[in-house]
């Protein structure tokens, strides 16, 4: 298990993050979300031992992992983390990249174990091409092999296809989490990108100004967030008045509504009036205007025409859930 405490850390009289506690089974995959800022890269260079911290401490298994103030090398033998500068040597070819990371003791095994780490990055005909003459996202591929090339209990994930092309990026995805749970290996994710998240994460922890805000299963914090910057980091999100959907409603609170949960009606409803209609591939993302209230998103399965006018419903189930003080 990975514990982690750390009361406070910061550079000179600015405060990075604070009051920071939580554990993580062995296995057990968590994505760290949050605004840029909020402290998600500060965390992981604490965790792998890059940035020392004097109120707080990091175990695995039991024993303390120590920052750079006791490491000559940081980070801890069993850890391994991904950052966002690849750190690859530029002038020898992409195999011998991974190579360098691969214990002496298992030279006969050395082969096998790039061609496996080479399939999983998808970069089998790059294998001997030098690094210096990949794209930026290819690079990112390559650092990620790196990391797992001698096989970590825990990994560190700094954004880890911020570089990788859409098309790309969701075929490794598919491949590389699957990967990383079959093989027990406790992960750390810190990602904007909700599809980083939602598929592969058991559970998620938000941090907001250096603070964490929320921590729960993944799915559980999708479908009951319980506050606007929370859904909003998961993506579009409308925060609603209840008057405006229930006309005879006397409390004073909103609900947070994900443009799919809207249905669409032609009669009755809360009328708007469509400003924009967005193509997004499997459906259209409207943008409306509702007469005394906000600008709402919702999906629908065709185009509006500007100045069209229509009635949105929200289920009753939706409001009990996500209503907010």
């Amino acid at each position: 298990m990975l514990k982690v405490q750390i009361d406070s850390f910061g550079y000179g009289d600015e405060t990075i993050l604070e009051n920071i506690s939580f554990k993580v089974k062995q296995g057990v995959h968590l994505a760290l979300m949050g605004e840029s800022g909020s402290g998600k890269s500060t965390l992981l260079k604490i965790i792998y031992g890059l940035l020392h911290v004097e109120n707080g401490s990091i175990f695995w298994e039991g024993k303390q992992a120590l920052g750079p103030n006791y490491n000559l090398v940081p980070g801890e033998p069993y850890m391994k983390y991904l950052s966002q500068d690849f750190d690859l040597m530029p002038f020898i070819s992409v195999a011998e990249n991974i190579g360098q990371y691969l214990s002496v003791f298992e030279q006969d095994t050395h082969q096998q174990r790039i061609e496996e780490l080479l399939q999983l990055i998808e970069l089998e005909a790059y294998a001997n091409t030098k690094v210096k003459n990949l794209s930026g996202g290819q690079q990112q591929r390559v650092a990620l092999a790196r990391v797992l090339a001698q096989e970590p209990e825990v990994l560190l994930l700094d954004e880890p296809f911020g570089h990788i092309d859409n098309f790309k990026r969701n075929s490794l995805r598919k491949k590389l989490f699957p990967y990383l749970s079959k093989k027990g290996i406790t992960v750390l994710t810190a990602s904007h990108d909700p599809n980083d998240v939602l598929p592969f994460a058991e559970r998620t922890l938000i941090l907001e100004k250096g603070r964490i805000v929320a921590d729960k299963k993944t799915k559980a914090l999708y479908k009951t967030p319980p506050n606007y910057y929370i859904a909003s980091l998961f993506g579009e999100v409308n925060i609603l008045p209840i008057r405006l959907l229930k006309t005879y409603s006397e409390i004073e609170k909103s609900i947070l509504i994900y443009p799919h949960e809207f249905m669409v009606s032609k009669t009755s409803g809360l009328k708007v009036t469509v400003q924009n209609s967005f193509f997004k591939g499997s459906h259209y993302l409207n943008e409306g205007r509702t007469e005394d209230g906000p600008i709402l998103y919702f999906n629908t399965p065709k185009k509006f025409d500007l100045g069209d006018a229509i009635f949105l419903n929200v289920s009753l189930k939706t409001i009990n859930k996500r209503l907010q003080g």
